[in-house]
């Protein structure tokens, strides 16, 4: 299920995939009716499903070559890593209900009326949920929106087995695959990765940029603004609606060291295992540095309002796991707007007595909601423009 680790550079002054390869599964065209024939039943993909299919495919999980075994499994649940002693922070299956699908069967996975991929049964077994849930999430609550899932959602089996890509899903917003946005990086230069889940607002905005002038980041160094698009929290900004805020926000800023792409990522909000995930994926996309917020994937409990993670649990975990990646984290910065001098760091505006302004997402959607004015340093109009006529 891996390929062999080589040197983490590459002749293209970018840095290597982890494992040393960038996967492709793709079959070519003159492939696909014979590979698809060969199919001896069919399985529907959720949409988790089919963004886990075109990230095995196209080389976002890199080194996996198709769905985990059980024993990768096991290992990533209970440590972290494959069985072979790579790094993973989240095990990558494929689910069903089926008992009469068998190892040894090919399975056509379909997706709204798209082929998307074949794949070789190679193992099939019935997980342990309730280990899942602790070992990936630290928790067995149905409070958690991942250990819910997993328990309601993901069906009684997991398969593992290699896979043949056919097609890719058809989706709003087009997402460049780890090649395509390798072949627009600078060579020798470090690569910023930020990762959300939201629009992106002007607090957003000044992170990211300000990532690029970071002690232990290059002096040419770009930011890749990687948003994930796919399946997240029941109450976060539909992927489509995200998409457009994203887009008008791109044409508007216009800033050369910035690149933009959309990740088919279904959120598990796994705190530090996400973390962990986030940044294997993103080194695949040719990023050497990671920007890790404060409670990074982190969610709370619907009764009590707790948070399941610390608020650097995430960040900790994460610069554990770098040097291994042989990539870097830049700490998200606590940046603040303030009246005289606009957005700083809190520590600065508190030591220099500055009148902070505050704004929380929720007195935000009440704003949007009610047609109020959405002051400038917080919003960018544009993004405001959208959300309104969503």
């Amino acid at each position: 299920m891996t390929v062999s680790a080589t040197p983490s550079t590459q002749d293209s002054g970018v840095i290597a995939p982890y494992g040393g390869t960038l996967v492709d599964l793709m079959v070519s065209p003159s492939e696909r009716e014979a590979v698809k024939s060969s199919a001896t039943t069919t399985l529907e993909c959720s949409d988790r499903n089919a963004c886990d299919v075109e990230l095995l495919v196209i080389g976002g999980f890199s080194p996996l070559r198709g769905f985990m075994h059980q024993e990768d499994y096991d290992a990533v649940v209970a440590g972290h890593r494959t069985a072979a002693g790579q790094l993973f922070g989240l095990p990558i299956v494929m689910d069903t209900d089926r008992e009469d699908v068998s190892v040894g069967d090919r399975i056509l996975l379909t997706y709204k009326g798209q082929d998307l991929a074949v794949l070789d049964v190679e193992d099939k077994w019935e997980p342990n949920k309730v280990l899942e849930a602790k070992g990936c999430y630290g928790t067995t609550s149905l409070e958690h929106p991942a250990v819910r899932m997993i328990s309601m959602e993901r069906k009684r089996f997991y398969l593992g087995g290699s896979l043949q890509g056919l097609e890719l899903p058809e989706r709003v917003f087009p997402c460049k695959t780890p090649a395509e946005v390798r072949a627009g990086l600078p060579a020798g230069e470090d690569v910023v990765a930020f990762q959300c889940r939201n629009p992106i607002h002007r607090a957003h905005y000044e992170l990211f940029t300000r990532a690029l002038h970071a002690q232990n980041v290059s002096e040419n160094a770009v930011v890749l603004v990687h948003p994930t698009c796919g399946p997240t929290q029941q109450d976060d900004i539909p992927g489509s609606v995200r998409f457009q805020t994203y887009e008008r926000l791109a044409g508007e800023v216009n800033n050369d060291r910035i690149r933009w792409a959309y990740l088919p990522y279904a959120m598990h909000m796994a705190g530090p295992r996400e973390a962990l995930q986030h940044m294997i994926i993103r080194r695949n996309y040719g990023c050497t540095h990671f920007i890790i917020g404060r409670d990074m994937a982190g969610c709370k409990s619907s009764l009590s309002g707790d948070d399941f993670y610390g608020p650097y649990d995430a960040q900790n975990f994460a610069k554990e796991c770098a040097p291994e990646l042989t990539m870097e984290t830049v700490p998200s910065l606590n940046l603040v707007y303030t009246e005289e001098e606009g957005y700083v760091t809190a520590e600065h505006a508190e030591a220099r007595g500055l009148h902070v302004k505050k704004l929380s997402g929720t007195q935000f959607r009440k704003m949007l909601r009610n047609g109020e004015e959405i002051p400038e340093w917080f919003a960018f109009r544009s993004v405001v423009d959208v959300l309104r006529s969503a």
